[in-house]
């Protein structure tokens, strides 16, 4: 029972470690998604993100661009065995990003539907994102 839980401890904490330090003169946003969902960072403002892990922009308003990628069940699709996988792109702006602040882009499905939410350091809601365009993946 130990060696599993210490197995994942430490293949959570080496995911971890590649991280950089946050710039304390820029706003920091960790990516999260669902259970069987991935989500990679995209653009800043049209630019392409330099790590697909997490978004570090300065101060102000930005605009985010991420990608999602899930499974749409079987109960969603009809007499089908497999997952459908879906990869969709979402965008969120946001006006007011502070510098030394973690933010927090939550993300996950409804059926064929993506969504996301920027949460602040308070876990207060302070952006929705719009999906942008979806694919079969």
């Amino acid at each position: 029972m130990r060696t599993p839980l210490l197995v994942g401890s430490l293949l959570t904490l080496a995911g971890c470690a590649g991280l950089p330090d946050p710039d304390p003169n820029q706003a920091w946003i960790d990516l999260a998604s669902g259970q069987n969902n991935t989500l990679h960072a995209e653009q800043v403002d049209d630019r392409d993100s330099s790590d697909a892990r997490y978004f570090e922009v300065p101060p102000g308003r930005h605009e985010l661009t991420v990608r999602l990628q899930f499974p749409v069940e079987p109960t969603n699709i009809g007499p089908v065995a497999q997952p459908l996988w879906r990869s969709c792109q979402l965008n969120v702006k946001f006006d007011q990003f502070d510098a030394g602040q973690r933010y927090r882009l939550q993300a996950g499905s409804t059926g064929f539907r993506p969504w996301a939410r920027l949460y602040d350091a308070n876990r207060k809601v302070v952006g929705h994102a719009q999906p942008a365009g979806c694919q079969s993946a």
